[in-house]
């Protein structure tokens, strides 16, 4: 409870700047700025993937696109789509995401992080409590 809440409060606050830096992309992105444009699109891309198709935050929508194509009707969609622009995108997107996918969850860097209880660790008889 203590994380959603935190995390609820933490989006109230984050709301009126999400708004201003997706207004802040469409004038970077007319004036020539690509590359912080570039960052922004790639962020509110990762952002997409997490709330809307349920995904890793740290990954694309066309990255978790290919690992789910053949599951997820959504996701043949998006690949079929992304194609049109630029083909094999979404497979090369994977290429080049999976490695960190596979990374964060090896280390279980995508647990609980707010309000997670730490497992006790077990005392043996020779050893004592720090008082």
């Amino acid at each position: 409870m203590k994380e959603f809440l935190v995390g609820f409060l933490l989006s109230l606050l984050l709301l009126p700047l999400a708004l201003l830096g997706l207004m802040l992309l469409v004038f970077y992105g007319c004036t020539g700025r690509v590359e912080r444009a570039r960052a922004g699109v790639r962020a509110l891309d990762h952002f997409v993937n997490a709330a809307v198709f349920n995904g890793y935050s740290w990954e694309s929508v066309s990255s978790h696109a290919w690992r789910e194509r053949k599951n997820k009707t959504w996701a043949s969609w998006v690949v079929r789509f992304a194609d049109i622009f630029q083909e094999d995108h979404c497979r090369r997107a994977n290429k080049r995401e999976q490695h960190v996918v596979d990374l964060v969850l090896k280390k279980n860097l995508h647990a609980q992080t707010i309000g997670r209880k730490r497992p006790k660790l077990p005392q043996t008889e020779n050893t004592q409590p720090e008082s």
